[in-house]
Formats: structure tokens, C-alpha cells, sequence
């Protein structure tokens, strides 16, 4: 397009008032006021504006209606929405981890949608406590004396640390002392909570001794942290839990009572992840067995349930944590508490695998999985015709646990490899789809997993994927 081109194309282009004119418009701008649909047209007047620069035609005089409601549309899409997750990755930090369970989903909306019993007891008629809800589930899976929810598991090791050891030392290995997303530390937690951290052993090794020689009077208590989303490996050795545990109790504390054995999990699960053909993942239920006094993890990683940090231990231990001022403004909400009790009732009916996403995921069959990726082959198939740089196949890939959960640790899958030129294009074209599309980029593949990707979604999912194949060509 030379000069004279691109300025009878910017000459096409209406006033804001003459597009207020036109009736269609009117009618739009009658619903959602003539301020919004006035920077609304003023916003696509500057992109027309800008294709014409880059040498591209005015929009036809026509397409002005349509133009306007679609810009509306995508304006007043909601911020959180939800997301095909294609990239293979379970516990996805950044799609919202654990996807609830159809039983967690109907449990939210049945005590969202009215009033609920959620601090009133219904066989007293008197005031109850929200503390007692999923919290008997909690204790009758894992065999503790009692248990407390709170928003997250960093509330959860903040609440711990400053209810039970607030001027007094905590001991850690030095191997231990992790940072984990969004810069959350374990020293600097340990700080903002009042105790004093006491590092113990070395980086790579830390031996039981190094325990026994830095407990003192002023130890409240020796806490591990798991190291779930990181690894060591080479010479490497830290003490198992059963044997902190000996040194721990086996000592009498004198200025500040007996020290305690906090085990910070992280992830935590309920279920044996060996089982799967993963690593083992400490399970809460040893850690408990193994002589923890505290246990914490999170709600909304392997456990497959809402976010919340989990606390169980010894019932007068519980008993402090609840009385802490502190506990209030960690408190869960009735929907956090439906969701969790929904999902320990399918751990309870023995059915987690069937019923909770994260752990359906997990238990996948690669059979099944390979027979949907060549299903979304062969449905592309009819949908897009392969050009000289498009190419479709199934590939055999790695799904990852992710969420901070077994690192390194990977399941065999079946994924459909997309190969095209324009995967940048394309891979913009899904995450503005409806609902967008995440998948997984290798050089000039974007590659789709099954494994996350809900049954239910599969349509939505192919049908998204040719309509940006198409604009990537377009682009």
C-alpha cells in the first residue's frame, strides 16, 4: 500500500459522533451509557488507525456495529475466568491449582446460595464454631487429636510459630531454610512470627547430632520443612522424622517446657503417591505416626480441595492455635469450608481417585489418555486442513505433578503436537479464545496433554484450537 493508498484508507474512516449516529450503535450505547461506547469507538477508531499505518484497510463502513459489541463483549468479560489447562501440569500455581471436585463444586453453591449453619449449632440451637466443620473428617483420616483450618499453609506456619514458640528459638537444618513462590521465606516468616531462628547442620548435610548439640533450654521447638519443590541430590543426608522425633521428646525442657516437632509439609497428601509410579510424597497420616506434635499443609494441592492451610496435631496444642488472636484474621469462609468438606467425604468413601480431579489426573491410564489425544487428532483433522507449515500428530510427552509437589517427578502421556511457524500468533489466538486455552510450547510445537485438560472441555478445546490456527494464518 504506497502514500496515496494509505490516506484514502484514513479518509474512510467515520467521525465518533456519525458512529453514534447509526441505530445499532445507539441501541448499544442506550445500554451501556454513551460515555462507554464513546471511548469504546474511540478505541477502535485508534487501532483502525494503526492497521492502516502497517498498510492494512479501513474496517467497511458495515462492520462499525458489530466491531463495537464485540469490543464491548471483551470488555466487560469477567477478570477471573475459567481456563482449558492443556499443559500437562496437575497442581498448576498459576491456573489456580486443584481443580474441585463435582461433589466440592455443588457443596459451594448449596451455602452460597442461602444461609448455613456455619457457626450456629443446629442440635443445641446455640452459637457453634466455624472450627468445627471438616475437622472430625480431618482427625478420623490421619489419626490426629485435632485439627484447624486456616486461609493458607503460610498462615498456617505463621499461626504455629507465633501461637507456640513467639521469643523463644526454632531449630532448622540450613538445607531446609527455602524460599518457595512469590518470595515467601522461611527465615523471614520465622521473624515476622517472634521466634528466633537457629540454623542447624549444613546445606547438604544434617545429621540427628547437629540437633542434640544445638537444643537448648530456649529451643520451643525443632520444625522441618519438606523440600517440595526442590531437590538434593549427591551427599546428601537429613535425619527421618522418627528420629528428630527421640531427641525431640527425649528431651526436658526446662525454661520454656518440652520442645516440639513441627512438620511442614508443604503439599501434603492422604493418598501414597508411590502407588501412582511417582516418588514418595510424605503423607500426613506418617508424619503424625512418626511423632510430629504439628503438621501443616495445604488445602489445594495434592489434598485435590479449596485453598486453605491445614493444621493437626495434639489436641491442647490445637486448643492454643485456636485462642490466638491471629487465628481470626486467617479464618476461612463458608464456601472454603463446603469445598473442603466435600472433598474428605470422597477420601473417606475411599473414591478420591474417581472423584477428585488432581488425583483422577494422577491415576490416568496412558491407554486412555493416547485414545483422547488421537481423538483431538482426528477431530482437528476435520476441522483444519494441514498446509505447507501446519502439521498434527500424538506424540508420547511427560506430564509434571507440579504445585510445588514433587519435583523432577514426571507421568508418562500422549500428546497432540501441533507444528506451525506462527506458534507465537497462535498460542495468543487460544488465550483470548472463549474459554482460552493454555497449552505447552516447543520451538515450533505447541503441544496439548490430556491429562488436565477435563473430559467435558475436549470440544471446546479442538474447536478453539482450529479457530487460531485460522487467525494465525490470517496474522
Amino acid at each position: 500500500m504506497n502514500e496515496a493508498e494509505r490516506q484514502s484508507e484514513f479518509r474512510k474512516l467515520p467521525a465518533v459522533d456519525a458512529l453514534l449516529r447509526m441505530p445499532a450503535i445507539a441501541l448499544l450505547a442506550a445500554e451501556v451509557g454513551v460515555e462507554r461506547m464513546t471511548e469504546t469507538l474511540r478505541s477502535l477508531l485508534a487501532e483502525a488507525r494503526a492497521a492502516i499505518a502497517a498498510g492494512r484497510p479501513a474496517p467497511e463502513a458495515g462492520a462499525w456495529p458489530a466491531l463495537a459489541e464485540d469490543a464491548l463483549a471483551q470488555a466487560m468479560q469477567p477478570s477471573l475466568r475459567p481456563v482449558i489447562n492443556a499443559t500437562g501440569v496437575i497442581v498448576h500455581t498459576n491456573l489456580g491449582r486443584a481443580p474441585l471436585s463435582a461433589a466440592a463444586r455443588q457443596a459451594v453453591n448449596d451455602v452460597a446460595a442461602g444461609y448455613s449453619n456455619l457457626e450456629y449449632d443446629l442440635e443445641a440451637g446455640a452459637r457453634g464454631s466455624r472450627y468445627d466443620h471438616a475437622r472430625a473428617a480431618l482427625c478420623e483420616l490421619t489419626g490426629a487429636e485435632d485439627a484447624l483450618i486456616v486461609n493458607n499453609n503460610a498462615g498456617a506456619i505463621y499461626l504455629v510459630l507465633a501461637a507456640l514458640c513467639v521469643g523463644r528459638e526454632v531449630l532448622i537444618s540450613r538445607g531446609q531454610l527455602v524460599e518457595i513462590g512469590g518470595g515467601f521465606r522461611i527465615p523471614d516468616v520465622l521473624r515476622q512470627s517472634g521466634a528466633r531462628l537457629v540454623e542447624v547442620g549444613t546445606t547438604n548435610r544434617t545429621h540427628v547430632r547437629d540437633f542434640s548439640a544445638a537444643l537448648s533450654p530456649e529451643t520451643a521447638a525443632v520444625m522441618r520443612v519438606h523440600s517440595s519443590n526442590f531437590r538434593q541430590i549427591g551427599f546428601v543426608t537429613e535425619p527421618r522424622l522418627e528420629e528428630l522425633a527421640a531427641v525431640v521428646h527425649g528431651r526436658s525442657g526446662e525454661a520454656g517446657g518440652p520442645a516440639l516437632l513441627i512438620d511442614d509439609l508443604g503439599s501434603g497428601t492422604l493418598l501414597d503417591t508411590a502407588a501412582y509410579g511417582l516418588a514418595p510424597e510424605p503423607m500426613v497420616q506418617e508424619s503424625l505416626d512418626a511423632g510430629a506434635d504439628i503438621v501443616t499443609f495445604s488445602g489445594d494441592k495434592l489434598l485435590g480441595g479449596p485453598q486453605a492451610g491445614l493444621i493437626l496435631g495434639r489436641a491442647e496444642l490445637i486448643a492454643r492455635l485456636r485462642r490466638h488472636p491471629m487465628t481470626r484474621a486467617l479464618r476461612v469462609d463458608k464456601m472454603t469450608l463446603a469445598a473442603l468438606d466435600a472433598t474428605l467425604r470422597s477420601y473417606r468413601r475411599g473414591r478420591a481417585t474417581e472423584e477428585i480431579p488432581v488425583w483422577r489426573m494422577i491415576a490416568a491410564q496412558p491407554d486412555a489418555l493416547q485414545a483422547r489425544a488421537e481423538a483431538w487428532l482426528l477431530r482437528l483433522s476435520a476441522l483444519v486442513t494441514e498446509d505447507a507449515g501446519v502439521r498434527c500428530a500424538v506424540w508420547a510427552g511427560e506430564s509434571a505433578v507440579g504445585g510445588g509437589s514433587l519435583p523432577g517427578e514426571t507421568l508418562p502421556t500422549t500428546v497432540l503436537a501441533v507444528q506451525t511457524p506462527r506458534v507465537d500468533a497462535v498460542a495468543a489466538a487460544l488465550r483470548h479464545a472463549s474459554p482460552p486455552v493454555v497449552c505447552r510450547i516447543q520451538k515450533e510445537h505447541l503441544l496439548f496433554d490430556p491429562r488436565t485438560a477435563l473430559p467435558e472441555q475436549d470440544e471446546a478445546l479442538i474447536d478453539n484450537l482450529a479457530r487460531a490456527l485460522q487467525q494465525g494464518e490470517e496474522r
